[in-house]
């Protein structure tokens, strides 16, 4: 006589959750190929064209940015270092193009706010479609590996990801930023309207940078999620958020540090109030946005159906 162990109910939950899983695969698999009364009326060739373009569904969204996610904990922390750097710099680009329209159109330009924000595009196209390691894209990428397998070692995994990322993403706004004001490399125009920018950001108070860095991180993070789905579109998709990012004066923690770094590099704002007033506020805005919100929100749609 077979005896019950004290785990027995809890296989018997799993295999059922299982069969239940495989089932809905099997029957979504056999709706896709199954022909809907419309393309009965389509030849061949255009029901092949009807399959080629039916978006991708939430949960392979889902599992696309879950499985780019897992290969990015597992990189190296010397690779993830380099290319956080080399993020920080480039986007920084942000900074430098909103400078030069800004000086090429004059403050006093009626759509100046709306057309200085294009600026702000430059430096997201370079860092997203470059693959490089912006902070701000991890709040969701690899926290959705976190939600699927939520174990000490995962969370140490994550928080050390974390921490090289956004490190050496500072490194590289603070490089770039010493660069723009002791390295006699931009026109008096251009520095100028650098500096009017950074003052106009750091005006915010601290509650006011948390509260704006909320959409801010949010939109980065919809950004990540819309990718794959981009199909051939991703350029347009980037600019299009970074530019609202911008022009609704939401505040990015990465993007945000370097004309604060600017600030203090030209002997305006102490190191103190740089962080706790301005980039603390904004990066805990960023994960509230990104992580507390859309990442939770998109694991949260998909989670019944894995």
């Amino acid at each position: 006589m077979t005896q019950n162990g004290p785990n027995q109910p809890d296989n018997r939950h799993a295999a059922t959750s299982n069969m239940q899983s495989n089932d809905k695969a099997v029957k979504r698999e056999a709706r896709e190929q199954e022909t809907t009364p419309s393309e009965m009326a389509l030849t061949g060739s255009e029901r092949e064209a009807v399959a080629e373009n039916s978006s991708l569904s939430s949960l392979t969204v889902y599992s696309i940015i879950l499985r780019e996610g897992q290969e990015e904990l597992e990189r190296p922390m010397l690779s993830l270092w380099w290319s956080g750097i080399a993020a920080g710099i480039g986007i920084s680009s942000s900074v430098l193009a909103e400078a030069v329209i800004r000086s090429n159109l004059g403050s006093d330009h009626p759509y100046l706010s709306l057309i200085e924000s294009l600026g702000y595009t430059f430096g997201f196209v370079l860092v997203i479609l470059a693959r490089l390691q912006l902070f701000t894209e991890n709040t969701i990428t690899v926290i959705l590996p976190l939600l699927a397998n939520t174990t000490k070692q995962s969370l140490v995994s994550t928080a050390r990801l974390w921490a090289v990322v956004l490190g050496a993403n500072f490194v590289g706004t603070f490089f770039t930023a010493a660069m723009v004001v002791h390295g006699g490399i931009l026109t008096e125009d251009i520095f100028s309207a650098i500096l009017q920018i950074s003052r106009h950001v750091a005006e915010l108070t601290p509650s006011e940078s948390l509260l704006r860095g909320i959409p801010a991180g949010f939109f980065i993070a919809a950004l990540v999620w819309m990718l794959p789905s981009a199909k051939g579109s991703e350029l347009l998709v980037i600019i299009m958020f970074t530019w609202l990012i911008a022009a609704g004066e939401f505040t990015h923690v990465i993007a945000g540090s370097n004309e604060i770094f600017t600030l203090v590099l030209n002997g305006e704002l102490n190191f103190f109030t740089a962080w706790t007033h301005y980039i603390g506020p904004t990066l805990l805005g960023n994960i509230i946005g990104g992580t507390g919100l859309f990442a939770m929100l998109a694991y949260g749609q998909v989670r019944q159906e894995m």
